[in-house]
C-alpha cells in the first residue's frame, strides 16, 4: 500500500476518531485545572470571534481561492473535520492532507487539490505577514529578520522547483485577482480573530497586549512552526510563550495563556469537526455500500 493510500485509511480509520474524542476530552481536564487562577470571561468572548474565523472565514477564503466546484457547506463541513485531524498530528499536517484527499474526491485532480491547498495556505500566510508587519515595532527587530529570510527562502524554492522539475507544478490556471483579493480580506478578518482569542487569552490571566503586539507575537512564533510538535506542545506555542514574555508578559502567565489558547482550541474542533466527520464516513460507507439487486 502506498504512502498516500495508508495516511488516507488512518484518517479514515474508527481508532482516530475514538482517539480525537479522548485527547479532546483530556487535554482541558488536565491542563485546565494545573494553570494558575483565570477569569474564563474573557476567554469566553476571545473564543467567539475566534471560532467564526477559523470555522467560517477560513472555509470561504478555501473557496474562493479554489474556484468552481463543491458547494460552501461542503468547503465548511470539510475545513472543520481537517481542524479535528490537523490537532491530531504534528504540524497539523494531518489538515492539508484531508483537505487534498477530500477535494480529490469530488473529482479535481491530485495537482489541483494541492494547488488549492498550497495556493490557501499562502494567502493566510500573506494575511499574516501583513499585520506582523504592521506591529513590526512593538516586536524585537531579530522577529522580522528571520521572517523576512524565511519568506526569501520560500520564494527561492518555488524558482528552482520550476525551474528543474516544472512536472511537479499543477496546470491549473491561478486564481483571479478578484478571488484573490477577496482571499486577503477573509484572511484578514481570520487574523483579526486570532487577536481576539490571544487577547481573551492573556485577559484571562490578568495581563493584557494591544492587539498588533499580540498579532507581532502571534506571527513570529509561526516561524517556529517548520518544526512539528503536538498541539499545545510545540515548538510553535513555545516561541509563542517567549514572544509574549519579551512583550512584557510575566513567564508564569505567557506559559498560561499559551496552554489555555491550545486547549479551548479542542472543543469547537470536537464539536464541529467531530459532528462532521461522522456523518462523512456514515456517507462515505452508505455509498459504498452494494446496491440490491431485485429479485
Amino acid at each position: 500500500m502506498h504512502l498516500p493510500e495508508r495516511l488516507r485509511a488512518v484518517l479514515h480509520s474508527r481508532a482516530l476518531l475514538v482517539v480525537g474524542v479522548l485527547v479532546s476530552i483530556v487535554v482541558p481536564a488536565v491542563t485546565l485545572p494545573r494553570l494558575p487562577s483565570v477569569t474564563l470571561w474573557p476567554l469566553l468572548l476571545g473564543l467567539l470571534p475566534w471560532v467564526v474565523g477559523k470555522y467560517l472565514l477560513c472555509p470561504l477564503r478555501w473557496q474562493a481561492i479554489t474556484g468552481p466546484g463543491p458547494t460552501r457547506g461542503w468547503f465548511v463541513r470539510t475545513y472543520a473535520e481537517s481542524e479535528l485531524l490537523g490537532l491530531l498530528t504534528p504540524g497539523h499536517v494531518g489538515a492539508d492532507v484531508w483537505r487534498v484527499t477530500s477535494l480529490c474526491r469530488t473529482g479535481l485532480s491530485k495537482a489541483d487539490s494541492v494547488l488549492s491547498v498550497g495556493l490557501d495556505r499562502l494567502v493566510g500566510a500573506l494575511g499574516l505577514m501583513a499585520f506582523v508587519v504592521f506591529a513590526g515595532p512593538s516586536l524585537p527587530a531579530r522577529y522580522l529578520l528571520i521572517a523576512l529570510g524565511v519568506a526569501l527562502a520560500v520564494v527561492a524554492g518555488a524558482l528552482v522547483v520550476r525551474r528543474l522539475r516544472p512536472g511537479l507544478l499543477p496546470r491549473r490556471a491561478l486564481p483571479p485577482p478578484k478571488a484573490l483579493a477577496l482571499g486577503l480580506l477573509l484572511s484578514a478578518g481570520y487574523q483579526l480573530s486570532i487577536a481576539a482569542l490571544l487577547w481573551g487569552s492573556v485577559a484571562a490571566t490578568g495581563n493584557s497586549l494591544t492587539p498588533l503586539a499580540l498579532l507581532g507575537a502571534f506571527g513570529a512564533s509561526q516561524l517556529a512552526g517548520v518544526l512539528p510538535g503536538p498541539n499545545g506542545a510545540s515548538p510553535r506555542d513555545g516561541a509563542l510563550v517567549a514572544a509574549l514574555a519579551a512583550l512584557g508578559v510575566p513567564w508564569a502567565a505567557a506559559a498560561a495563556a499559551v496552554t489555555l489558547k491550545a486547549a479551548v482550541a479542542w472543543l469547537p474542533a470536537l464539536l464541529l469537526g467531530g459532528a462532521s466527520l461522522v456523518l462523512t464516513r456514515r456517507a462515505l460507507r452508505a455509498a459504498a455500500a452494494p446496491v440490491p439487486v431485485p429479485a
